[in-house]
């Protein structure tokens, strides 16, 4: 599309404007007609396959161990006076379990003997002693009912009730003991009657697919929040189904407050840019249709919504924002008769008589040619960047490539060729029927505050642009070492929803949000209770020869040596919390009398662990206990001890990262003591180990978006003005704003990872965009004057105001999400905006500067 081919193009699009309105307006039927007729799911981002030894060692666990796939809910209790372990307090536990339970909803989801906590241990031992006062011969040993718990401690005063629950507390206790610990804060001192919190599990059943979330389970968890405020003034439940209904709630709310706020900054940015109602509604139009497109787009192509895929709709946002600017303000210049056409237009007839005026019609011709070589070749450059990811193994990531490609595609065809057609038609309404002067003064030519910052960027262009290129430079550089110790975790407490700050308290009740507290329930939750669920635990795969003597001392030193004051819980006694065979060694050993023999008969180094006849050993302790053994020990059909595993207690909002370390670093200490090998495996490790892959592919695949764009700008300026730097110099301040970006990212401490990984795709979108405007602006210009000064002038005026009327729009409106009560939202907005504030700066100071640069050493070579 160069020289006459533009023009062509601009004629076609002004000369038959209502046509190409009508024609556009039916597409866009049809496109977004897809948004009803197809279907499209939910997907997670992460949901690929890796060759990970990691994952490989947890589908032989499961295979051969067995998972529970049960839901575990958590009920922990606080009491304003300090104790939660009053005969009163005991009873309000009792009486909501039994509320529970008499809930038909909730109960469908409980497993049979669904509650494990202390108030059910001393109501059962008080139910024991009352049967065996009342008895004549053997007592009755079955478990109580939950009616017979209460009734036994209603029956009790609270002295008698302390008596009981001193008996359950007592180390030594056949019932409870230091098991019932597992119910009291880790800081509990054993003997004590008193403590500040207490913890209940509720086990539910998850009936579904491996694909499918129990959503029946989780909306039970949510009733049993509601009951559980009901009955205690200080009380919290934790599960997937209170975190989800918390942060889609805080969500909610967030919009709710931030819309109205951003809308009218949005509002009031796009009025002082546009300076004029019925460009503003032409815009909005304009990027309604391209949303209505995006929709379109998944529906017929059934692309499946993911986390990846949130950034698509606002980087099309920028970009048609972006795109509205450059017409309008481009043709608002040709109305002007600031821009100067290759031919002499025809004037346009109009009612006034004023024949030698540029009406719309012409003007948008000569607005439309001068910049819709720009708009095709930001829109085919990075378009084609981001489809180059279709190659990607990782399914989220080719639908982010074909979903951004068409996006960016349609944003083009709405911004040049609808738009357009559109404002030459109410223009020409406007001026004809209403006799309403349409033409407006460009954004930053008019004189004030903005003029003079513009032209402040070009005297600093033409004054100091080596200096300016350094200083980039250093900065790029800078950031790119801060982002070599930028932190790459993925925490899913980094997810939950904050408390709303104090200003939203004099909100309106419709836009006052809800408490959050879960944030710090869960902080809580790991600070003082060992968590039970599958993000709370991780496993160690112990392959080879498992019965060699060597192999059970290098477990028993390597768990010694865990790290528990990192993410490995401590039990009561101090050792780290890893279950494993020398633990159901011990346990067996105390219980069966026979087992304690053969460990004593094999025990030649005092450690209570077998280093003789391990084999032989292993079969007596599966006779004793299948059960338990079969926990930790996989034996085949034929006898052979194929292999163990650990089950390590970790905290839970520990980030992934850490906990994979400190698993690792356990199954290291094992492979170097025995004649095995130790795989790390289990929840968290899993999740690190899909975040970590997921984080590389999605770097891998921004950099083969640059590269692409690299490659067609240098493709494009070389057959266009047969440069090769041209593409090289575009994409500079591109690569410089995405190394400050990281830099600051590092400095703010926000992580960089699958989740913002994702964001820093706008910094490349709208940078590329950015970028070839004000590029091929100044290419344009200096064919057309004079001067390079004067070249320069019109570049940062000119396009350089409708660049800040954008990136100010665009920054504004997504920049107040940093003001959201969801932590994803404010990450959201606090990278977004830095992005654009970026790609703005580099692409109107330090681009400017490479280009005059450019120009002088080609001067001096020529």
């Amino acid at each position: 599309m160069t020289g006459t081919v533009a023009q062509r193009y601009a004629r076609v699009i002004t000369e038959h404007s209502r046509l190409v309105v009508a024609l556009l307006l039916i597409a866009t039927t049809l496109v977004a007609a897809g948004a009803a007729v197809g279907e499209t799911e939910d997907a997670g981002i992460g949901e690929f396959e890796t060759d990970s030894e990691e994952i490989e060692a947890l589908e032989e666990i499961e295979a051969t161990y067995g998972t529970d796939d049960g839901v575990v809910t958590q009920i922990v209790i606080r009491e304003g006076d300090g104790d939660v372990l009053t005969r009163d307090s005991l009873l309000d536990g009792l009486e909501l379990q039994q509320e529970i339970r008499n809930d038909p909803d909730i109960d469908a989801t409980l497993e049979d003997d669904p509650f494990l906590a202390l108030e059910n241990l001393v109501a059962t031992g008080a139910v024991f002693e009352d049967r065996a006062a009342e008895a004549n011969g053997q007592p009755d040993t079955s478990e109580p009912t939950l009616k017979e718990q209460i009734e036994a401690l209603e029956s009790r005063s609270d002295e008698e009730v302390e008596e009981l629950l001193a008996d359950v507390l007592d180390p030594d206790a056949e019932q409870g003991g230091e098991d019932a610990y597992e119910f009291l804060p880790t800081a509990y001192e054993p003997g004590e009657t008193e403590a500040e919190s207490r913890i209940v599990f509720a086990f539910q059943i998850d009936e579904t697919g491996p694909d499918e979330e129990p959503q029946a389970t989780y909306d039970a968890q949510v009733t049993i929040d509601s009951l559980v405020d009901d009955r205690f003034d200080d009380a919290f439940v934790f599960g997937q189904g209170v975190t989800d209904e918390a942060s889609s709630s805080a969500v909610g709310d967030s919009f709710a407050i931030i819309t109205p706020f951003a809308l009218v900054l949005v509002l009031f940015v796009l009025g002082v840019t546009y300076r004029d109602v019925v460009d503003v509604g032409i815009g909005l139009v304009g990027i309604a249709m391209v949303l209505a497109w995006l929709a379109g787009i998944m529906g017929w192509l059934e692309i499946p919504m993911s986390q990846l895929l949130i950034a698509v709709p606002f980087l099309l946002i920028g970009l048609a924002i972006d795109y509205s600017l450059h017409v309008v303000m481009r043709y608002r210049e040709a109305r002007a008769g600031l821009l100067e056409p290759k031919s002499k237009p025809e004037p346009e007839p109009n009612p006034k008589g004023d024949g030698d005026r540029i009406g719309p019609k012409v003007g948008m011709g000569i607005g439309l040619a001068g910049v819709s070589l720009a708009l095709a070749a930001a829109t085919f450059s990075t378009g084609v960047g981001f489809l180059s990811n279709v190659v990607s193994p990782l399914p989220a990531i080719r639908d982010f490539a074909i979903l951004s490609a068409g996006g960016i595609f349609a944003t083009f065809v709405v911004f040049a060729m609808f738009v357009p057609a559109l404002k030459v038609e109410v223009d020409g309404i406007l001026e004809n029927r209403f006799d309403r002067d349409r033409a407006r003064e460009p954004f930053g030519m008019g004189g004030g505050l903005v003029t003079r910052g513009l032209g402040g960027a070009v005297a600093v262009a033409r004054r100091a642009p080596l200096a300016v290129i350094a200083v980039a430079f250093l900065l790029a550089v800078g950031g790119a070492y801060g982002a070599t110790g930028i932190d790459t975790e993925f925490n899913e407490a980094d997810f939950l929803p904050q408390d709303a700050p104090e200003w939203t308290d004099s909100l309106p009740g419709p836009f006052e949000p809800d408490t959050y507290t879960i944030a710090d329930d869960v902080e809580y939750l790991s600070d003082n209770f060992r968590e039970r669920g599958e993000d709370t635990q991780t496993q160690i795969l112990i392959r080879g020869d498992v019965t060699d003597p060597a192999t059970l001392p290098s477990i028993d030193d390597a768990s010694a040596e865990a790290n528990t004051s990192g993410t490995v819980l401590e039990n009561p006694d101090g050792d780290a919390a890893i279950d494993g065979p020398q633990t159901a060694i011990r346990e067996i050993a105390a219980e069966n009398e026979t087992v304690a023999a053969a460990l004593e008969e094999r025990d030649t180094s005092g450690n209570d662990l077998p280093n003789e006849d391990v084999d032989e050993f292993y079969d007596l302790l599966f006779d004793a206990d299948e059960d338990r053994a079969s926990e930790v020990l996989y034996r085949t059909d034929d006898g052979e001890y194929e292999t163990s595993r650990l089950i390590i207690d970790v905290r839970g909002d520990a980030a992934a990262q850490d906990v994979a370390d400190d698993t690792n670093d356990v199954a290291t200490l094992i492979e170097t003591g025995g004649p095995v090998t130790a795989t790390a495996a289990g929840g968290p490790v899993t999740t690190a180990v899909v975040q970590d892959a997921l984080l590389e592919t999605l770097v891998q695949a921004f950099a083969v978006t640059l590269v692409v764009i690299l490659t067609f700008l240098t493709g494009l300026y070389w057959i266009r003005h047969r440069s090769l730097t041209l593409g090289a110099v575009t994409l500079a301040p591109v690569v410089a704003a995405l190394a400050w970006l990281l830099g600051t990212m590092a400095v703010l401490e926000v992580p960089f990872n699958s989740e913002t990984a994702v964001i820093t795709s706008l910094a490349i979108g709208l940078g590329v965009d950015y970028s070839i405007h004000v590029g091929e602006r100044f290419v344009a210009e200096r064919d057309a004057r004079d001067s390079l000064d004067d070249a320069l002038v019109a570049t940062i005026t000119g396009t350089g105001g409708a660049l800040l009327g954008s990136a100010a729009t665009t920054a504004a409106g997504f920049g107040v999400l940093a003001l959201a009560l969801a932590p994803p939202l404010q990450r959201f907005g606090l990278v977004t905006g830095l992005s654009i504030v970026f790609a703005f700066l580099a692409c109107l100071t330090v681009l400017p500067c490479l280009l005059v640069v450019r120009e002088r050493v080609l001067n001096r070579v020529g």
